[in-house]
């Protein structure tokens, strides 16, 4: 019998984590991009991409955590776990490197000459946005850490 580790791929924790980090991202993306002209700045640029691909990674292993929940049986092939790995990894890392580029931007356009750059109410939206991006990147760095704990165990069973 399996090891069940909380937070790896087909446990209730992991959809938990996956529901989070789509609506976090779906969030950061809300915030840079309606009624903001975020085109003009390649950090905001990097965010809706990288938002952009987070989110159809974490719903759809959102519907795979659902699915292994509700049939109470968790697919734990080793080569589907190590894909979901090496994709949490590298979204976790390119989630961190968007949202410290924009949240240093944001932070340089307030502090530097907020009048020129955006108004007050514009640069609260890019502030909004980076803060939403970092919690969704500590819930793709989490999942990615139990998932990557989980992949040991599955080197035993071959």
């Amino acid at each position: 019998m399996e090891e069940e580790f909380p937070g790896a791929v087909g446990t209730s924790a992991s959809l938990a984590l996956r529901l989070g980090q789509a609506i976090f991202s779906l969030a950061s993306l809300l915030f840079m991009c309606v009624g903001v002209e975020f085109y003009a700045y390649t950090s905001f640029c990097f965010l809706v991409t990288i938002k952009g691909l987070t989110i159809p990674w974490s719903l759809t292993l959102a519907m795979v955590d659902a699915f292994s929940v509700f049939v109470k049986r968790p697919s734990r092939q080793l080569q589907i776990v190590s894909i979901i790995v090496i994709g949490d990894w590298v979204l976790s890392f390119l989630s961190l490197a968007a949202a410290c580029s924009t949240a240093s931007v944001a932070d340089f356009m307030i502090t530097e000459a907020s009048a020129f750059f955006c108004g007050k109410k514009l640069c609260s939206r890019y502030q909004l946005s980076a803060a939403m991006a970092f919690l969704s990147w500590c819930l793709s760095t989490g999942s990615a850490l139990f998932n990557l704990w989980l992949l040991p165990s599955l080197y035993t069973h071959l």
